[in-house]
């Protein structure tokens, strides 16, 4: 039976729920500013029971509710009657841990039933308003050392945290509360003790768990963002999230709107009167508090709003009014991806690709680690941890099993160093141990959400459960060994009949998502000698794809170096059996493995006869398998070679030396140049302002007048960086002295430019060879890279000062993105240039959609050439005037033509259905299958068809290939990828490329194209031209392609993996030149495969025979179309999805961002249509009433196709 508190609770739950669907609930304000300004004596404090009390109590405010009840009632009443709809109990320091300075330790119970009664009291007069029982954080933490010189001490543990917790949670419970606020987090590991001792105290009570953001970093003070923070607590299913105190609303809100977008929850915030002065106080008023939090509403942010530090009666009152009528926000569905975290979050979802899991901090596979351990050597233990993450380790596991080692307190011990480490903290932490008490010491050290490796069922379901439950209760994944009562699973039919039992158990009897689960089906030793071994790998592999459908939302896991225990101290035959092993066990589904990070062959670069050796062991094709590769073992040799280089015009001076190389993008030298003209120089600036600068200046008059090219500028930069970035130490160690001495640094730059690609988009050539260009011209880049959200792209250029902002995108979506950063800008104030670039914007959109968001200057850049002209006019105090009133002229006269073309005639929907293009039926091939083939060519084979004339384009070269050889530059740059591309293809696996195509039984119905047999729940709505056409000439639609009954449709996606990896290795090495190249063959390269993979499914369907010359190939003279959902003729980028599904996309490591960009970003994908009259086209402009019938045929808003469509709107939508 329920007790009275607790039905009350339940009711009250309720309650809260209804009122937070039906509007935005107010928090009532600051306690402390109310206590401080209520004139209170230290006699106030003592009252009589007190008087003579040992400990000096002036100050605590939580003994005000045994001393002072009338003053705190009061304070309740006001708050409730300025609007107040939730009011918190005056308990925010009331645990024994916090009034041990008074030494009222003994009172804290009582504290807390009282606080939580005059709240109860005031808030029951006030007719029906809630109680949050304040749980505030303590002076001691759980994830930082009080004490510098040891890392590893902590003032108090989990479990005492937990325990004074508990206690103020009875007491809050008992006195009537309606739910808990656990509030100013700066320890996420605090607070999840907070939430273990709820859960344990009072089950029934409601949670509200708000986090603090302690500056402007966007961190907590242990560390952790606001993601990885969500990560750590989800698990808790709080009723409200939220940010409060440190910051004002204004700097809260970009953190706000973070958790806002993640949390499957209520969200609240309740920030301070803005930022401290300098006596402490806090100045904004209440009508600027709910100014700033009256846009949260109206933005759909939050669904609670309240004051923290210095807000009062009055702030509330504001704060309320300007929420009053505002609907609240919508609560997200939940992600559905696996989510964990350390400092910072890590998701594994479709394109994350193989998952590494450093093992070299685990003392029973790392002899070193081992040693280090056991001697004590802290410092060289976690070195061992940083080599991991360095080394590309995306989780750690640590494990501590040894004799003789005292693995509790190892565990924790360890943990508590690599907590203090910032590098290695970042990424989760998979505690590993065979010791139930090692897993649970080590989960109460890990403030993130981390992974338990591992349990099983072993012992059976009783205990098994019994662990997860616990596992479960401080948040973290959990990986399960398939093993049972009956023992290790062996064959691939047990592996899945154990994790199939397993995840059951889990997911229905210990709350656990399939996404916090992670099998490992038991990598087991082969070539042992032992014949039952011999189908060890061979069931691994075929058992993961099966575990995988059994169990959805679930991956896999192995120990990989288990695998070759049998050739231990052979690390050629070893590294060789993992890469292989991963090679076939990836293709099958396994998403990450405990391996050596950084220690693994390329599948690719194993020498031909070790691989087959190898792969006969692992699929056990011969029964002398493993004799031939013990017999290879044993006389397995190495080898290296080296290169040396000569130059010959090395003879000049040192400034005729750098500007040559500079000119000549030459860098071979470029280091010992740069140090003898340091030497020379008073200051190393003056190697920067003198020799280099000078040589820039030549590279950027040759380019400005056209006698040099941006391939030829992109090589100049990288020599230029790699100077620089030689010099840098030198000019850090001059700031230092300078700061010491009391001198102000010296600056220097043209001025500073923050560049990004948009939210949801991917692509990033053309903005890379911007900052290279503007780089070269010595503007200072803030390069924010892709896929930025416009809080991040703002708040850096107001941080850094930044004298414009520069956005890129490709994809359509981006274009409302660029619009929405504008609109920021101007809500935020901010008065610098905004430069638009990208494939897919225009003067047009740029004039019409972009540039009316923001009163300054909108300025669209139509290439790289342009931009430092651009630049350098808008800074320019003079000249910017005049481009700025020339650049609004031409804008307006763009708005005119626009509103003109508006108002040309368009045709209804059916008017446009009743003239569609008309082809016979009497040709309908059946293709050779149905369903998907997945293809893996070689690069070398798609070097073949890529049409080369796009790689020049990329490079602002003008002219036709292959004639545009005949200048020297393209030739230059021709030959420099070539060379790029010959180095790809002998390292054999710095880019791969997969992909897939399918055909399906298909028919039309209107303009719908609906596909039969067992996806005949997949419907392609497709969208008709509506403009006006001549008589002899069609409004065409996809669908009029395809036959009413009995037809086919195609599709298809591919992709080029592993540019990114290559463009960050060249950046490191500052060379940008190759960064963008490699990405640029990268695109040429995916888009050969389209071609590739097209030509493919012609002769799978209607042309057997075809061998087309590539000429025709590239010039499209062949039967059938592939058209890109997304671009012109399937204008719609979210029908992506849906063919994405169909083919399995995840499979091949193929994603879509939040606006279906593909990743990587070197991916191509769309439909493939047989007729031999299909062709091209563009939808155009589209009308309302076909948006409406669009948005029915597809169930979904209007508004959603708005969305997507708005580039082809023939219509302004409502707002």
């Amino acid at each position: 039976m329920n007790t009275p508190h607790e039905s009350t609770a339940f009711d009250s739950g309720v309650r809260l729920r209804e009122l937070l669907d039906q509007r935005v609930a107010v928090l009532d304000g600051a306690w402390g500013t109310m206590l401080q300004g209520a004139g209170l004596t230290p006699a106030d404090y003592r009252g009589d029971r007190f008087g003579d009390h040992t400990h000096d109590v002036t100050g605590d405010p939580d003994l005000l509710n045994l001393t002072r009840p009338d003053v705190i009632l009061d304070v309740h009443r006001q708050y409730l009657a300025a609007g107040a709809d939730i009011t918190t109990t005056n308990t925010f320091t009331a645990t024994s841990i916090g009034q041990a300075d008074y030494g009222l330790q003994a009172y804290v119970h009582e504290m807390n039933v009282r606080g939580a009664q005059l709240a109860r009291q005031a808030a029951d007069e006030a007719g029906g308003k809630f109680v949050a029982g304040s749980i505030g954080p303590l002076n001691v933490t759980l994830s930082l050392s009080p004490k510098v010189e040891d890392p590893a001490y902590r003032a108090v543990t989990f479990e005492q945290v937990k325990a004074t917790y508990a206690e103020q949670i009875a007491g809050l419970a008992e006195g009537g509360v309606d739910l808990l606020l656990v509030e100013t987090i700066f320890d996420t590991l605090n607070c999840k003790a907070a939430v273990a001792a709820a859960r344990e105290v009072a089950p029934h009570l409601p949670l509200w768990i708000s986090v603090t953001i302690v500056d402007l970093s966007g961190r907590t003070l242990s560390g952790q963002t606001v993601e990885a923070f969500w990560n750590s607590v989800e698990h808790a299913k709080p009723l409200v999230v939220g940010v409060n105190c440190a910051l004002g609303a204004a700097e809260a809100r970009p953190h706000v709107e973070e958790l806002s977008r993640l949390a499957d929850t209520y969200v609240a915030c309740h920030p301070n009167a803005g930022l401290p002065n300098a006596f402490g106080g806090y100045d904004e008023t209440p009508e600027e508090t709910a100014g700033l939090l009256g846009g949260f509403v109206r933005d759909g942010l939050v669904n609670v709003v309240g004051g923290c530090c210095g807000t009062t009666p009055a702030h509330i009152g504001k704060i309320a009014a300007a929420a009053k009528g505002l609907s609240p926000r919508e609560v997200p569905a939940p992600r559905t991806h696996m989510r964990f975290s350390g400092l910072e979050p890590f998701g594994i979802g479709a394109d994350t690709g193989f998952v590494m899991i450093g093992e070299r901090t685990n003392v029973t596979g790392s002899k070193r680690f081992r040693r280090l351990i056991e001697s004590g050597d802290h410092q060289g233990a976690v070195d061992v941890a940083l080599e991991q993450v360095r080394g590309g380790a995306n989780l750690l596991d640590v494990n501590m099993d040894a004799d003789l080692l005292d693995s509790e307190q190892a565990m924790t011990t360890f943990l508590n160093l690599i907590a203090t480490e910032p590098e290695v903290a970042r990424i989760p932490v998979m505690v590993d141990s065979s010791k139930w008490t090692v897993l649970e010491a080590g989960l109460r050290c890990v403030q993130g959400k981390g992974v338990v490796n591992s349990i099983s069922l072993k012992e059976g379901e009783e205990p098994f459960l019994a662990q997860a439950r616990t596992i479960r209760n401080y948040g973290a994944g959990v990986v399960v060994m398939a093993f049972d009562e009956r023992g290790q699973a062996d064959t691939a039919d047990r592996k899945v009949e154990i994790c199939g039992r397993a995840y059951d158990l889990l997911t229905q009897e210990a709350g656990f998502a399939g996404e916090d689960i992670i099998f490992d089906p038991n990598v087991l030793a082969v070539a042992t000698g032992i014949a039952e071994h011999n189908g060890y790998a061979k069931a691994f592999i075929e058992a993961l794809p099966r575990i995988k459908e059994r169990c959805p939302g679930a991956r896999t896991s192995g120990g990989i170096s288990n695998l070759s225990f049998s050739f231990r101290g052979n690390d050629v035959v070893r590294e060789a059996m993992h890469s292989a092993f991963l090679f076939h066990a990836v293709k099958a589904g396994l998403d990450m493995g405990i391996v050596n990070a950084g220690q693994l062959a390329v599948y690719q670069d194993i020498p031909a006869d070790l691989l087959e050796l190898v792969e006969d062991v692992l699929f056990d094709r011969r029964e002398d398998a493993t004799d031939r590769l013990v017999s290879f073992a044993e006389n397995v040799k190495g080898s290296g070679t080296k290169r040396v280089v000569d130059l010959s015009w090395r003879e000049g001076t040192v400034a005729e030396r750098l500007s040559h190389a500079l000119v000549h993008g030459i860098v071979d030298y470029i280091e010992e140049d740069t140090e003898e003209a340091r030497r020379t120089m008073a200051r190393p600036l003056e190697v920067i302002e003198g020799p280099l600068m000078d040589g820039m200046k030549i590279v950027g008059d040759l380019f400005g007048s056209g006698k040099m090219f941006l391939p030829q500028v992109v090589k100049s930069a990288r020599v230029m960086k790699r100077s620089v970035a030689y010099l840098e130490p030198f000019m850090e160690a001059e700031k230092e002295e300078a700061r010491l001495a009391g001198r102000a640094a010296v600056s220097n730059g043209q001025g500073k430019v923050v560049l990004a690609t948009v939210k949801g988009d991917v692509h990033d050539i053309g903005k890379n060879i911007v900052g290279v260009v503007l780089g070269c011209n010595n503007y200072e880049v803030i390069d924010l890279g892709v896929m930025v959200p416009a809080a991040k792209i703002l708040d850096t250029a107001v941080t850094e000062g930044a004298d414009a902002v520069g956005l890129s995108g490709l994809i359509t979506p981006s274009l409302d993105e660029m619009v929405n950063v504008a609109t920021e800008m101007q809500r935020r104030g901010l008065k610098i240039p905004l430069l638009i670039g990208g494939a897919t914007t225009s003067r047009q959109h740029t004039a019409v959609k972009i540039a009316p968001a923001y009163d300054n200057a909108t300025v669209h850049v139509l290439d790289a050439s342009r931009v430092v002209g651009v630049v350098s006019d808008l800074l320019d105090p003079d000249r910017s005037i005049a481009l700025t009133e020339k650049n609004r002229a031409d804008q307006e006269i763009l708005r005119e033509q626009h509103a003109n073309k508006q108002r040309r005639p368009m045709l209804s929907v059916e008017r446009a259905r009743a003239n569609p293009e008309r082809v016979a039926f009497d040709d309908l091939p059946t293709p050779a299958f149905t369903g998907v083939r997945v293809l893996t060519p070689s690069i070398a084979e798609l070097r073949e068809m890529i049409d080369w004339q796009f790689l020049f384009l990329a490079w602002e070269l003008k002219g036709k290939y292959p004639a545009i050889l005949d200048q020297p530059v393209a030739r230059e740059l021709f030959d420099d990828a070539n060379t790029l591309l010959d180095q790809i293809i002998a390292d054999d696996g710095g880019l791969t490329a997969k992909g897939a195509y399918a055909y399906w039984p298909a028919h039309s119905e209107g303009d719908d194209i609906l596909l039969d047999g067992e996806f005949s729940h997949v419907r392609f709505p497709m969208l008709r031209q509506q403009t006006a056409k001549p008589a002899d000439r069609a409004n065409r639609c996809l669908a009029d392609y395809i036959a009413p009954a009995g037809d086919h449709l195609g599709g298809f996606a591919v992709a080029i993996h592993g540019a990114e990896a290559l463009a960050k290795g060249f950046e490191a090495e500052q060379d940008d030149y190759r960064a963008i190249m490699v990405k640029a063959l990268a695109d040429r390269l995916a888009e050969a495969f389209a071609e590739h993979i097209h030509l493919r499914a012609r002769r799978d369907w209607f042309e057997p025979d075809a061998q087309p010359k590539l000429e025709d190939l590239h010039a499209e003279r062949f039967r059938g179309i592939r058209p890109a959902l997304g671009y012109p003729a399937s204008p719609d980028h979210s029908q992506k999805r849906e063919l994405f599904e169909l083919l399995e996309a995840d499979q091949l490591g193929m994603g879509l961002t939040e606006s279906f960009a593909m990743t990587p970003a070197a991916s191509v994908s769309g439909l493939i249509f047989a007729h031999p009259d299909s062709r091209y086209f563009t939808v155009g402009r589209l009308g309302r009433d076909q948006i409406e019938d669009y948005a029915r045929r597809k169930g979904v808003e209007v508004a959603e196709v708005e969305q997507w469509l708005r580039p082809n709107l023939a219509y302004e939508p409502e707002a």
